[in-house]
Formats: structure tokens, C-alpha cells, sequence
């Protein structure tokens, strides 16, 4: 048999204040804009960390007639820098929390 914690209630209530803190960190980053730009700054997207896109600003001189396809590549650009912040921050907060906690011999009764 594996190693079993010496004190299963603590343990518990280790895990139970990880998790509280997991959900509060989740609802502030959720909320949390993050900010992306592409073309030089010429774009500017904005998302929330739920994935919610919030706004898109454009310096007016991209719009080129002859090449419209610039500005949809410029958006898409700016809003996947954006998610990708939101996503780093919520990978390294995530990690951050869950690294104190010592599941000793639960993985058979996680998982």
C-alpha cells in the first residue's frame, strides 16, 4: 500500500481552502482584461479572462480599400495576443495555487 497522510481531516481541509482559492482566483481572472496589439500598435484588442472579447481599436489609416483582408488579419492577430496573455496568467496562477498542497497517498481516491 502507498503512504497514507497521518492526518486525513487536515489534509481535507487543506484541500478545501485550495479549493476556495482556486474559485476566487478564477472569478478575478475572469474579469481581468488582458490587452493585445498587432501591425505596429495599429490594432488594439481587448478580452477579458473568460475569453470575452471587450473591444477592438484601430488606427483609422490601416483601413486600405485595395486590401481589406489587413485589418481582419490585424484583429485576429491582436485578440489571439490578448487570449494568449489571459492564458498565461491563468496557467501561472492556477500552478501557483495547487503547488503547496501535498496529496500524499489521495491519488487513489482522486482518481
Amino acid at each position: 500500500m502507498g503512504r497514507m497522510p497521518k492526518d486525513m481531516r487536515q489534509l481535507m481541509q487543506q484541500a478545501q481552502k485550495m479549493q476556495a482559492e482556486l474559485e476566487k482566483t478564477q472569478r478575478e481572472l475572469a474579469e481581468k482584461t488582458y490587452e493585445g496589439t498587432a501591425g505596429g500598435g495599429v490594432v488594439k484588442a481587448t478580452v477579458r479572462g473568460s475569453g470575452d472579447l471587450v473591444e477592438v481599436v484601430f488606427d483609422p489609416t490601416v483601413l486600405d480599400p485595395d486590401d481589406p483582408e489587413l485589418v481582419g488579419d490585424l484583429v485576429v492577430a491582436a485578440v489571439n495576443q490578448a487570449t494568449q496573455a489571459a492564458r498565461e496568467e491563468m496557467g501561472q496562477a492556477m500552478g501557483g495555487l495547487s503547488g503547496g498542497l501535498d496529496l500524499g497517498g489521495l491519488g487513489g481516491l482522486l482518481g
